[in-house]
Parts: structure tokens; C-alpha cells; sequence
């Protein structure tokens, strides 16, 4: 065997001791923290989760839906963890074999603030979309008003959503610029109607004949599993210029609310010249002047007509 206590091997022996042993410690225990990381990230994203399955808004999610969301932030998060970890152990290890690391943790310091600054719009995209995806305040197939435009989701993803409004054209919104997200499909959503009926009619009649457009609308094969509550008159919401206006609600199933109010609109148009109820028109003056080409007549004998619609 070598004798450690003469040169090279005491050497050798003091360095092994003295330097490549603690890295080696430094190796393992990032390696135990790089596996506790992930552990750690996926009980807090788990736990984040199943409070928002059962308390909060993501109660409708499927379980597919939950373990994709699961997935997505326990890579974000562990992935942003075991980065800083290793980065932190290999400063260490490269300290223990003697190396000077001043120069690489100051280089290290002028990236960083640099990336920051260049980067922090994109982080904060990064972590609104975290925590959109955590509040479930909407997914795939939803139709939602972000950021002054609104639109069905076509696409979701940690950096930015994608939506296409009604005209078919595609929209993509940075989630750090989404502050409020209006979610117009979430589980039921109502319908809210105006109708004006013209001074002069009986009102409860009116309210009447509303009332029963909804229930027929209600108990309809079509609508029956669609519409929760049937369309009544809430109200006589306002006395307006031309007419009374009658202020109508109903709840129906949040994606059925368009097709609901249109369905709803029609029947109450046949209902209402069934029971002669008039809905007020604007009321136009026309004035037309007769041109006279008879130089014998002056321009007070032209004759002004009026007709009124």
C-alpha cells in the first residue's frame, strides 16, 4: 500500500480530504435536494389544487384536466427550484476545489439583472398564467373577455391565451396583461332582456303574456334541459320616451345564454301581435318640397307635404 504520509500520496491524501470529499458531500446532498424539490412542489401545487376542486372554481374540471394543470405547474415550479439548486451547488463545489468564484458570481449577478430587466414582462406572463391555471378562471373552449378583447379560447398556455371573437380573428393576449377575466360560459348564465311595450297597455296583460312565453319556452323538449329558470318580468324597469320597459330574467346554461335570448325574442314577437300589444317605433316627420317648373308661380305657392311613420 502507499504511505500517505510521504510526498506525492500526502499530497494527494490531504486534497482528497481536505477538497474532493466535501464537494463530493456538496454533490450529494444537492442531488437529495434536487429529489426533495420535487416532492416539496408537487405537495404544494397537489394541495393548491384540491382546494380549488373542492372550494373553489376548478370543481367542474375533469380529472384529466386536474392531473394536466398538476403537471404543467409542478414542471414550472420544480424546474425553476432544481435550477437555482444546482447553480448554488456547483458555486460550492468549484469554492471547495479552490477556484476563485468572485468573477463568476458577479458575472453571474450582471446576467441576472440584466435578464431581469429584459425579462420581467415575461416572467410576469409566466406566473399570472400559474395562477390562472391554479383559480381555473378559465380553460379551453370558454368564451371570456380579457384584456379588451373577447373571444372563445382556443389555446391556453403558461406564457399567453389564445382567443378567436366573432369575426374568426385570432387574438393573443400575454397573460401578465390579463388583470381582469371575465368569464361569460361558467356553468349558468342569464338571460337579461329589455322589452318596451307602447303607453296605453294594459301591463299586467303584458307582464302576463311574458310570463307565459317563458313557461311554454320552459317546459319546450328543446330548451327543458337547457333552461334552469324560465324567462319571467322581473320588473317594469323605466319609463321610457316612447314606452313602458319591462325588465326580464331567466337562467339558462352558461354556453345556451345567445341561442336562449334569440329563441326567446322570437316567441315573444308572435306573442305579442297575437295579443295586440304594440311595441313602439320611432315616429319620423318627412318633408317634401313640389318643384314647380311654372315661372308663373311664385315660391309660396309650392306646396310642403308631411308624412309621418
Amino acid at each position: 500500500m502507499p504511505d500517505f504520509e510521504t510526498k506525492p500520496w500526502s499530497t494527494i491524501a490531504a486534497f482528497v480530504v481536505e477538497d474532493v470529499l466535501p464537494a463530493l458531500l456538496i454533490v450529494i446532498v444537492a442531488l437529495i435536494a434536487l429529489r426533495v424539490a420535487r416532492i416539496f412542489v408537487h405537495g404544494i401545487v397537489k394541495a393548491l389544487m384540491d382546494r380549488e376542486a373542492t372550494e373553489g372554481t376548478a370543481q367542474e374540471l375533469s380529472a384529466v384536466e386536474l392531473k394536466k394543470r398538476m403537471d404543467t405547474l409542478d414542471a414550472l415550479a420544480t424546474n425553476v427550484l432544481q435550477f437555482f439548486i444546482v447553480i448554488i451547488a456547483a458555486l460550492m463545489v468549484l469554492g471547495r476545489l479552490g477556484l476563485d468564484i468572485g468573477p463568476a458570481v458577479a458575472g453571474l449577478g450582471v446576467v441576472g439583472i440584466a435578464v431581469g430587466f429584459g425579462a420581467q414582462f415575461l416572467v410576469r406572463d409566466y406566473l399570472n398564467g400559474a395562477l390562472i391555471l391554479i383559480e381555473n378562471q378559465y380553460a379551453r373552449g370558454d368564451v371570456v373577455r380579457l384584456a379588451g378583447v373577447a373571444g372563445t379560447v382556443e389555446d391556453f398556455t403558461l406564457r399567453r391565451t389564445t382567443l378567436r371573437d366573432l369575426d374568426g380573428v385570432v387574438h393573443t393576449v400575454p397573460n401578465g396583461e390579463i388583470h381582469v377575466a371575465s368569464n361569460l360560459t361558467r356553468v349558468w348564465s342569464r338571460i337579461n332582456q329589455d322589452v318596451t311595450v307602447a303607453y296605453g297597455t294594459d301591463i299586467d296583460k303584458a307582464i302576463e303574456v311574458v310570463d307565459n312565453v317563458g313557461r311554454e319556452m320552459a317546459g319546450d323538449p328543446v330548451w327543458k334541459r337547457r333552461v334552469l329558470e324560465a324567462p319571467r318580468v322581473e320588473r317594469v324597469q323605466s319609463l321610457e320616451p316612447n314606452g313602458v320597459t319591462l325588465k326580464i330574467l331567466g337562467t339558462v346554461r352558461a354556453a345556451d345564454q345567445w341561442a336562449a335570448a334569440g329563441d326567446l325574442r322570437k316567441r315573444l314577437l308572435a306573442a305579442f301581435k297575437e295579443h295586440g300589444i304594440e311595441i313602439p317605433r320611432p315616429q319620423r316627420v318627412v318633408l317634401t318640397r313640389n318643384d314647380n317648373t311654372d315661372a308663373n308661380l311664385g315660391p309660396d305657392d309650392n306646396e310642403l307635404s308631411e308624412d309621418t311613420e
